[in-house]
């Protein structure tokens, strides 16, 4: 039986060995997007458990779609699952308590400083006004960076798709067609912004989904050095946004 066939017989009956078979069928989405994400979350998460997240994500994924809605499954999994991993990811809590508001503390001081300055701050900068050494700053920049990037992904796909496409009514709102059309100019306009070592590791991780050694080899930094850059632009990106009132501090 053909994957449209499959479909149109789990929509009638939603019978549970059809279901079964529909997993097999697009399982290969799971392992090609917890593959990707280990790239960035290895360090923290096993794959195993990546793929275990993926799979909830999956299962997700056929028991609510909708053949009937002009959207192709592999779109609208591949949305959940990832969404589903990041929110596992979220609820691990595997940033101690006193790191998360360290980096609170440098977002906060990145925020006054710009406003201040015009610009971002360097480094030594935060470190002046935190009063705290430059190295801290840098070792806190490179401990909560997988943090700070599951944090924004989870804005931005709860923001977006992730919670919009099940809502047919909501996508045909004028307001919310406006509001995405908005957020991405925001985005691209603050990514264009940024200077040019993280416009460059944010194009290089997102766009061309190149690990951090591969970034660092291009750059020809450290994967350490490559994990700050990511952290403090992922920081500038959130300010920005809170600035623009997307999302809240």
């Amino acid at each position: 039986m053909n994957r449209d066939k499959l479909w149109q017989e789990y929509s009638k009956t939603k019978d549970r060995e059809i279901k079964q078979k529909l997993i097999e069928e697009y399982i290969y989405l799971v392992k090609i997007i917890a593959g990707r994400m280990y790239n960035y979350y290895g360090s923290k998460v096993e794959y195993d458990d990546l793929i275990g997240f993926g799979v909830i994500g999956l299962i997700d994924s056929i028991e609510r779609y909708d053949i009937s809605k002009n959207i192709k499954f592999e779109t609208y999994a591949q949305i959940r699952i990832k969404g589903t991993i990041i929110d596992n990811i979220r609820k691990l809590d595997w940033v101690p308590r006193s790191l998360r508001k360290k980096s609170k503390e440098i977002q906060s001081s990145m925020f006054k400083l710009e406003n201040k300055l015009g610009r971002t701050p360097s480094n030594h900068e935060l470190a002046e006004y935190l009063n705290i050494s430059l190295k801290e700053v840098e070792d806190i920049l490179a401990d909560t960076n997988v943090f700070n990037v599951v944090s924004l992904e989870n804005i931005l796909i709860n923001k977006e798709e992730y919670n919009n496409i099940d809502n047919k009514e909501r996508i045909k709102t004028p307001e919310v067609v406006y509001e995405e059309k908005e957020l991405k100019k925001i985005l691209a306009d603050i990514i264009d912004r940024l200077p040019e070592k993280e416009k460059m590791v944010i194009s290089l991780y997102y766009f061309d989904e190149l690990t951090y050694r591969e970034i660092g080899y291009v750059l020809d930094l450290s994967e350490s050095r490559i994990s700050q850059i990511h952290s403090k632009a992922i920081l500038r990106l959130k300010n920005q946004l809170i600035k623009e009132g997307f999302i809240e501090s």
